[in-house]
C-alpha cells in the first residue's frame, strides 16, 4: 500500500466511526402499550421487547441477578453495538 492510500484508508476509517456513532446516537428508545394492553419497548433491537405489566416488574425484581449473572459470565457475552 502506498502512503496515500494508507491514508485514505485511515480517513474512512475514522468517517465510518463517526457515522456508526451518529446512527447509534439518533436511535432511541421508546414505550407503547400494545393493543392487548403490555408495554412494548423500541429501539433495543428490530423488534420490540414486549411484556406484560406483571412481568416487567417481576424483571425489574430480578435486576440486581441479571446485572450479576452478565458480570460473572462477561467473557463469554457478545456486545452488539
Amino acid at each position: 500500500m502506498t502512503e496515500n492510500e494508507m491514508l485514505e484508508l485511515e480517513e474512512l476509517r475514522a468517517e465510518n466511526a463517526k457515522l456508526k456513532a451518529a446512527v447509534k446516537a439518533a436511535v432511541k428508545t421508546s414505550l407503547k402499550v400494545s393493543e392487548k394492553g403490555a408495554v412494548s419497548l423500541y429501539g433495543l433491537g428490530r423488534f420490540p421487547v414486549t411484556l406484560y405489566k406483571s412481568q416487567w416488574l417481576n424483571l425489574f425484581d430480578k435486576i440486581e441477578t441479571v446485572k450479576q449473572f452478565l458480570t460473572d459470565h462477561d467473557s463469554e457475552l457478545a456486545v452488539k453495538e
